[in-house]
């Protein structure tokens, strides 16, 4: 009996270790605090955005380029018991680059190039060979770089950047189309390479950036080329812009919903607002700069909507908005440094010292290289970002932020 004893013994004992784990896996989940202040994945390719699912348990990550056997793709991440793993990719040709999901977490929309690919995310998350729905092909449209959501997922809104207009998509003729040209009822037109599509709070306005304003408004150059030598200083183009823009509008008249355009700097490109809307923070790339606007001035008085200017590094790209509005998380990007092993920054504003200038910059916190887009999880917890030329994608952890 007593080896029968102590088989026994040692059978209850692996019987109890197992179900420990079984019951702590049972207890992890997707809103565990990060496991580290700083974590990073490497991905199979240059992450151009990660977006979370609204309860931030899966993350989307579009791959513009790829070391797999196919050149572009959107993966999927796992973040689950304070870690963040990569699960599958799936093919997306043309170059899947800015991403939307629609708000009740169903269908992801991908700019890709000359196209926008069309992804079922239920399917995407619960390992469906393929989750792609299907392609608008339009022709002409060129360089569709990013992508956004009307509030009440009736709309998708695409920057067309070589093309200088945004195109509008009735989302309910897409689907019913089999995702036809004829689903986009419209083409708002902007300066050169359109990229911010922001949505003000109510959702009634639309703030978009192009990196030029339009040649129609005659704006004076004031702008350098862009990773030209540094002491090639002469001014060679007008100031980008933000367009505001009336949402209602866009669905039967785009081609005149814009209201007007705001001058913001030397290639503006990311556009992020405040929790209540009242502040949008735009990273002007060839400035060097985070400048900040008063919103409702932005639709009533553009002259003055311009509230302060906050020099950074080089080539800020990416914007979050941190700490309940308290900071604001800018990329120092240096896009072209092209360097893969660069380690660059994130530089962290004190939202309440914009008028200081470079005062209000409070810290660096490390990134890879060219440290690109940004998405805080809806729990105010994490920052997930993408580091384009390290090839990785890096959560940190808002509370215990990793400031130097």
């Amino acid at each position: 009996m007593r080896p029968f004893t102590r088989t026994c013994v040692a059978a209850l004992g692996f019987h109890l270790a197992f179900s420990s784990v079984a019951l702590a896996d049972a207890r992890a989940s997707c809103s565990d605090q990060p496991a580290q202040p700083i974590t990073i994945v490497d991905v199979p390719g240059n992450p151009f955005q990660a977006l979370p699912t609204s309860d931030g348990c899966w993350v989307f990550v579009s791959l513009p380029s790829t070391t797999l056997g196919f050149p572009s793709g959107v993966g999927l991440m796992k973040r689950f018991g304070g870690r963040l793993t990569l699960e599958r990719v799936v093919p997306v040709p043309g170059g899947a680059t800015g991403m939307a999901l629609t708000h009740d977490d169903k269908m992801l929309i991908v700019a890709a190039g000359r196209r926008i690919a069309f992804i079922d995310a239920r399917a995407f998350i619960s390992g469906r060979r393929n989750p792609v729905l299907g392609y608008l092909d339009e022709p002409g449209v060129m360089g569709r770089v990013y992508a956004n959501v009307s509030p009440d997922d009736a709309y998708a809104f695409i920057a067309d950047e070589r093309s200088q207009t945004i195109s509008v998509i009735d989302l309910a003729k897409a689907r019913d189309s089999q995702f036809r040209p004829s689903a986009v009822v419209g083409k708002i037109p902007t300066g050169a390479a359109p990229v911010a599509l922001t949505f003000s709070v109510d959702g009634a306005l639309m703030f978009a950036t192009s990196q030029r304003a339009p040649d129609a408004l005659h704006w004076p150059i004031a702008c350098k080329r862009e990773g030209g030598a540094p002491t090639d200083t002469m001014p060679v183009s007008p100031q980008g812009a933000i367009h505001v823009i009336d949402v209602a509008k866009t669905k039967t008249d785009a081609a005149n919903a814009v209201i007007h355009s705001v001058p913001a700097g030397c290639s503006p490109v990311r556009l992020v607002l405040s929790p209540n809307g009242d502040r949008a923070y735009v990273s002007a790339r060839n400035s060097n700069a985070l400048l900040v606007f008063d919103t409702r001035k932005l639709r009533d008085d553009p002259a003055n909507a311009l509230l302060g200017r906050v020099p950074l590094g080089t080539a800020p790209v990416g914007v979050a908005v941190i700490d309940s509005g308290r900071k604001i998380v800018v990329t120092n990007s240096n896009r072209f440094a092209r360097d893969s092993t660069d380690r660059q920054t994130l530089d962290v504003v004190d939202a309440s010292k914009i008028s200081a200038g470079a005062e209000a910059v409070i810290g660096v916190i490390p990134a890879g290289a060219f440290p690109r887009e940004m998405r805080v999880t809806s729990d105010g917890r994490v920052l997930l970002l993408t580091n384009f030329g390290s090839r990785s994608v890096q959560m940190i952890d808002l509370t215990r932020l990793p400031i130097k």
